[in-house]
């Protein structure tokens, strides 16, 4: 296999995503309906300043952009805006991205700088009020594909730093996509329950007991990197509850696994070091896995570009979120003598162990470890099982422009001999995770790649 993933090191960053991208898109949107700095004297300085607010691409001298439109450049790029106010092979900011939700499609807004159909009119003051009430100017209630929740968290500073780099950018006179949703969902009054369930309006306040690289990861994770709202379970009611905020969570229609960021050593982030966190981030790769899907996408659009300072800084706080449910990995592993089992290691010897090694050590950072690799062993099957059928593609980064790429295999396995490779790689080596089954094979052949 390992030609072959090789082969794929040298594709295009668009070709690559053709397949498995754009699903944070959707993510975003199924979370629909659904859906810094700590010492007192510095509450009220900017976030994210000088240097910092240009992250690793500092104005240079033939940049003779206003540095508030340099800054919002950063801050934008920051809260991963272009991803969904981009329609493939649209203009950048001029919307129309479909979004499927449980509740119908949704579609992005034109927040490019036209007149007519974008922003042109707004003023600073109505572009913050859209970010801290969640309304827009005319006082319609913004469905919450956009992540609400997180952005109003963010400083009058930013939110002034995004409005003028969005100001700055070509207009793009293309009108607006009328909402898509079933009823009663289509009546955004709905919203205000919604809104008195999970909708808390407020700037962030930095923790005085945390330091300030603490606070700015906080600032960066909770408000404008909305993290949560990929990586936390959403419920029944289209919300999610705070006591399982980051534990992880199936990202609805899409269905890939967001995984738990909190110290949970089971799935989460517990044993990983801060050089691991980063590198996944920012380059996409890391010696504990790659990005792939949903991530993948938003490593390229957004992380790849923060500041070194500023990854860290997310990666120092996402170590300090506590695991909510300690304990699951218990009891024994599965049975390794069983049929599937043996079947299961025939394939991988075939198809896998080339690249990801004889006992599941990999060859990091290109080729992941499967031995005691989290995202393997997780309760959660689905992501390994779509990663075996539909490949996986880390996205081309500044740390990591030539990524190795891992082919789908759908065309090649069956569902039987899907299911036991999967089984092999989740029980195999000591690691913990459960059988996977070809009815659940199945079930995620046919799942939307984009």
């Amino acid at each position: 296999m390992k030609p072959l993933c090789r082969a794929f090191r040298s594709m295009t960053i668009r070709a690559k995503f053709a397949r498995v991208l754009r699903g944070v898109h959707v993510k975003r949107a199924a979370a629909t309906l659904a859906t810094v700095l700590c010492a007192t004297a510095l509450l009220n300085a900017p976030l994210m300043r000088d240097a910092q607010a240009a992250g690793d691409n500092p104005p240079t001298a033939t940049d003779t952009r206003p540095a508030i439109v340099i800054r919002g450049e950063y801050l934008a790029r920051a809260g991963d805006c272009v991803a969904c106010h981009t329609a493939p092979r649209g203009k950048m900011f001029g919307g129309g991205l479909a979004m499927e939700t449980p509740f119908g499609t949704l579609y992005s807004p034109n927040i490019s700088p036209d007149v007519q159909y974008g922003i042109g009119t707004w003023s600073a003051d109505a572009f913050f009020n859209m970010m801290r009430t969640g309304k827009s100017p005319d006082g319609k209630l913004i469905y919450p594909a956009m992540p609400i929740a997180a952005y109003t968290k963010v400083t009058r500073e930013d939110s002034d730093a995004i409005f003028a780099y969005l100001k700055s950018v070509p207009p793009v006179h293309q009108p607006n996509r009328p909402q898509d949703l079933r009823f009663p969902f289509n009546h955004r009054d709905l919203l205000l329950g919604w809104r008195s369930l999970y909708f808390r309006e407020g700037e962030f306040k930095p923790n005085p007991a945390q330091s300030a690289e603490w606070n700015r990861g906080a600032y960066l994770v909770e408000g404008l990197g909305h993290c949560s709202m990929c990586h936390t379970k959403i419920n029944m009611l289209g919300g999610s509850s705070r006591d399982k905020q980051f534990a992880g969570g199936l990202i609805p229609v899409q269905n890939w696994y967001a995984p738990s960021l909190t110290s949970d050593k089971d799935g989460g982030l517990g044993d990983w070091s801060i050089k691991d966190i980063v590198d996944l981030l920012q380059a996409g790769i890391s010696d504990r896995g790659a990005v792939y899907g949903p991530m993948a996408e938003v490593t390229y659009h957004s992380l790849q570009y923060l500041s070194d300072a500023d990854v860290k800084a997310m990666a120092v706080y996402l170590k300090t979120l506590p695991d909510n449910d300690p304990g699951r990995k218990s009891g024994p592993t599965a049975r390794t003598d069983t049929p599937v089992f043996a079947a299961g290691a025939r394939i991988y010897a075939d198809k896998c162990a080339s690249c990801h090694g004889a006992k599941g050590e990999g060859q990091p950072q290109h080729y992941p470890p499967l031995a005691g690799n989290q995202s393997i062993e997780m309760d959660s099957a689905v992501n390994p099982i779509r990663i075996v059928l539909n490949g996986g593609f880390p996205p081309g980064t500044r740390r990591n422009p030539e990524p190795y790429g891992m082919p789908p295999f759908a065309q090649e396995l069956n569902d039987v001999d899907a299911a036991a490779v999967v089984t092999y790689i989740r029980t195999a080596w000591g690691n913990h995770g459960l059988p996977v089954t070809a009815k659940q094979v199945n079930e995620l052949r046919n799942a939307p790649l984009h």
